[in-house]
């Protein structure tokens, strides 16, 4: 059976090896812990004295009538001491506050109630604090230090005055700890200010501190780079590194799994080493970051009470290695993942505000997130569609150099362009559907996909051209689609034209002759109406096919680019392979353009090699 004494003996011991380990970790604040040393002495003296004098005498008993007026006076003045006043059971539980306590620090009647004590202290004093507190109990001697007590955004700078009572009808000692503060400290606004200043002005900027925030962290969760990169949340963990926390670490769930993504370190230590071992960590390992995902609720530790809360590696609690004094971790939209936030010991506690205004950022974290995923779900269908409208590479041209050049547009777009083997030689088709999106895309597929695929049996690019608009005319679909298609049988090419514009020949010596080209887009009558060209090109020429959207590209003035232009481009590089010319043409149209493009461009250019 434990005894009293054993009990007294384990928790000296205990109370040695916390002021050792704050020994190590505070070596500036050495006076305060050898004071602590010499108070744990006495108490161990006492010990030993007990020991050896093996003394078990029981309390005695007061008479019930005194016991309750002195019961009655007790609470009337504990009611209305005009200090702070906690009282304290033998394992630093506050089991009652008074008024005072409430207005100074700030928090509801009854909120700190059953809370532990030492959370309210600064961590260096937890185990001075505790050395003095068992000490009073032993031995029923007053005990005063200093130290600083943090809530809800405050730091008071106090002489905390600690007093054991004994009263009737309870079974152990209780601690009164009476709290003098000699200054007041706002979180996040500098040096102490007097008790009696207005924090009228400090209030209003913290507001303001916490609205830029949220603006800010919009801001860069909108932008298009967060969308289309997974940048968010990197970009948001610096924003709060900035300004609000030492250490911001991001866990996302991916495939059902949480995921540590992000991991930010103070800038001004050598934690290299240390920020890969929290990267590495399960974010599951410690409860922190599984409660909070769990309950989709955001947690507060004010004061690091349990170092081993958000998991450990080789050396320990990681919030040990990194010199956590205060952390909290709030969910990441529904279910999306956690942020966690530390600070150290150069930084005043996070406070119920600031875990307020963290899960609003976190649901500004969890949309982003989401939005991200949707953004990219969209994009690579529309990168499908694109692929389905725009070959990955030209395939061969047998007797002709070929090069061609895709710009995609503001948005899903509709130009399509191929290049295909047919029975004579080979063959090549140029258009789009009028509109954008993922309709319009889906129809210039068709219509690409219709082109090459009767080009197998048809010999005559017309009469491809003609079926394929009868295919569109019985489908209804209410589209029509703007397409050049062309067959090359050695040098000999023969054109068909539904309502494009027409392919520029350039000939050796620079001249530029525009082919046929109009005709009636395909889906519009059944009756088609196309424009046909034959022409044998001559060695040196260059035939360049070129869509809607190059030639309507406007300059800030609102000026098109138009065809005038691109005549003279293509005097210019007479002569020039392919992919030279395609180039020049794509360069001057960006400086025209300032570099806009609004609409798809498509050029697709070949001459006999």
């Amino acid at each position: 059976m434990t005894t009293p004494l054993d009990r007294a003996l384990d928790s000296l011991t205990e109370r040695v090896s916390s002021l050792r380990t704050a020994r190590t970790a505070y070596p500036d604040q050495a006076g305060e812990t050898l004071d602590a040393a010499l108070a744990e002495l006495d108490t161990a003296l006492e010990l030993l004295a007990e020991a050896r004098k093996q003394l078990r005498q029981a309390p005695k008993q007061g008479a019930k009538s005194g016991a309750q007026r002195e019961l009655k006076l007790l609470r009337q003045v504990f009611r209305v001491f005009p200090v702070p006043v906690f009282v304290l059971d033998g394992g630093a539980v506050i089991r009652r506050i008074n008024a005072e306590t409430s207005r100074v620090l700030g928090s509801p009647d009854g909120y700190l109630v059953g809370r532990s004590f030492p959370l309210l202290v600064e961590t260096s004093r937890r185990a001075a604090f505790r050395s003095h507190l068992t000490s009073v109990l032993q031995t029923g001697q007053s005990a005063t230090f200093e130290t600083r007590l943090s809530h809800q955004g405050r730091a008071h700078t106090v002489q905390l005055v600690l007093t054991r009572l004994t009263l009737a009808g309870e079974p152990q000692p209780l601690v009164a700890a009476v709290a003098l503060p000699t200054e007041l400290q706002i979180q996040g606004y500098g040096a102490a200010v007097p008790a009696a200043a207005r924090p009228d002005a400090a209030l209003l900027m913290a507001a303001a501190r916490r609205q830029e925030l949220l603006a800010e962290t919009a801001r860069i969760l909108l932008d298009e780079e967060s969308l289309r990169r997974p940048v968010a949340l990197a970009r948001a963990a610096r924003l709060l590194a900035a300004d609000w926390a030492d250490w911001v670490i991001a866990d996302v769930v991916r495939d059902g799994v949480a995921r540590r993504t992000t991991v930010l370190a103070p800038k001004d230590e050598p934690v290299g080493e240390l920020a890969r071992q929290v990267e590495r960590a399960d974010p599951l390992a410690g409860p922190l970051v599984a409660q909070v995902m769990d309950q989709a609720t955001g947690v507060l530790h004010e004061m690091v009470d349990d170092e081993a809360v958000f998991g450990a590696h080789a050396g320990g609690p990681l919030l040990t290695a990194m010199g956590a004094v205060s952390v909290m971790c709030v969910p990441i939209g529904p279910g999306e993942g956690a942020l966690t936030l530390v600070r150290t010991h150069n930084r005043a506690p996070f406070t119920l505000g600031d875990l307020g205004l963290m899960e609003q950022v976190g649901v500004q974290l969890g949309l982003a997130v989401r939005a991200q995923r949707s953004f990219q779900s969209s994009s690579r269908a529309a990168d499908a569609l694109t692929a389905s409208v725009v070959p990955r590479t030209i395939p061969e041209t047998p007797g002709f150099e070929a090069a061609a050049i895709y710009h995609q547009g503001a948005s899903v777009g509709a130009e399509f362009y191929d290049v295909f083997p047919v029975s004579t030689g080979w063959g090549f088709a140029l258009g789009g559907a009028a509109g954008k999106g993922e309709e319009a895309a889906s129809v210039s597929a068709m219509v690409k996909g219709g082109l090459r695929v009767l080009s197998v049996w048809e010999k005559d690019p017309d009469q491809v051209v003609r079926r394929v608009n009868e295919a569109m005319v019985a489908q209804g679909g209410g589209m029509f689609v703007m397409a050049l298609a062309g067959f090359v049988n050695g040098r000999r090419l023969t054109l068909a034209s539904a309502g494009h514009h027409p392919a520029a020949l350039v000939s050796a010596d620079g001249a530029v002759r525009f082919v046929s080209g109009g005709g009636v887009p395909l889906g519009i009558s059944p009756a088609a109406e196309t424009a046909s060209e034959e022409l044998t090109m001559a060695s040196g020429e260059t035939l360049v096919l070129y869509s809607d959207g190059l030639v309507s590209s406007r300059n800030e003035r609102g000026e098109p680019y138009g065809e005038e232009r691109l005549a003279d481009v293509l005097g210019r590089h007479a002569g020039r392979p392919p992919a030279t010319v395609a180039k020049a043409i794509e360069d001057d149209r960006h400086a025209f353009s300032g570099g806009q493009v609004w609409d798809e461009i498509v050029i697709l250019a070949f001459r006999p090699a």
